[in-house]
């Protein structure tokens, strides 16, 4: 196995493009040594991109943030100006993991995995986020929700690495939140989760809203029919009836020994109404 350690985010692309053979890319590493270590892996090259410029970056900027591919979630924690700005996205992160996992583990990471049940994932669908790509030839910039195609996943393109996660800048009257169910406490992947994004009117009507659900399909959901309908309401017990029925409609869950079909999507629409009243306070809504 050979280990490179670039200095540039081009150099790492170029590397990873011109790879023979199993080639994987190193930021947190959570993931990618357990497997190692567990043999489920035999890279010929491992590109550790934490040299590279801004990877450990967290920048507000005139359009919101962008956040370095290596930022742990424990970096993320901290930042009280992220924090204050996303905090359904920053809880969602900090939920990876142990303790010992989150002074290591990313959100690129998660998203990378392609995992239906990662825990970022579905807080970043919902807050509307971007990722920008660092590719052989150049870079572009991604709806997150493009990323990931199936279980373990993306629409990365060859030689392609996550240079940043964007967020959006937040609007007044706005807020979000991120909810999972798992069977223990702590240290277990979601069985169903959904994050929630809400943006009010000054009559505190909401009037944007951007809902995901998470381990109920292949993918990340995003459900635009229950988007629609919270929109023009105060979040009354109607509209949330009505939130909780579309994300149900949209859940394509799996059995497993984890939880059944019909116990994720009807957990799926609780969380869902549930996160939405917590985004909906924070937004200032009564």
């Amino acid at each position: 196995m050979r280990y490179e350690a670039p200095e540039t985010m081009k150099a790492a692309a170029q590397m990873l493009a011109k790879a023979k053979g199993a080639a994987f890319v190193l930021a947190g590493g959570t993931d990618l040594l357990v497997k190692l270590k567990s043999g489920m892996i035999e890279p010929d090259l491992v590109i550790d991109i934490k040299r590279t410029k801004g990877a450990y970056d967290i920048k507000k900027t005139a359009t919101g943030f962008a956040i370095g591919a290596a930022v742990s979630g424990a970096q993320l924690g901290e930042d009280r100006v992220l924090k204050k700005a996303w905090p359904g996205v920053v809880e969602a992160a900090n939920l990876i993991g142990s303790k010992q996992v989150q002074g290591r583990c990313t959100m690129s990471g998660n998203l990378c995995n392609g995992s239906p049940a990662a825990d970022s994932v579905p807080a970043l669908f919902a807050a509307g986020a971007k990722v920008a790509l660092a590719g052989p030839t150049g870079k572009r910039t991604i709806p997150i929700e493009q990323v990931p195609t199936g279980p373990g996943r993306t629409s990365l393109r060859k030689g392609e690495i996550i240079e940043q996660i964007l967020l959006p800048k937040r609007p007044p009257k706005s807020g979000d939140a991120y909810l999972r169910f798992i069977p223990r406490t702590e240290m277990d992947i979601a069985v169903v989760s959904a994050g929630v994004n809400i943006v009010l009117d000054a009559k505190g009507t909401v009037k944007e809203a951007r809902i995901a659900l998470g381990a109920v399909a292949p993918t990340v959901l995003l459900v635009a029919d229950a988007a629609k309908a919270i929109v023009g309401t105060k979040l009354d017990d109607a509209a949330l009836e009505k939130l909780g029925a579309a994300c149900a409609a949209a859940c394509r869950p799996i059995d497993d020994k984890r939880g059944t079909i019909e116990f994720r999507t009807k957990v799926a629409a609780v969380l869902a109404r549930r996160a939405a009243k917590i985004a909906y306070s924070r937004a200032g809504g009564q």
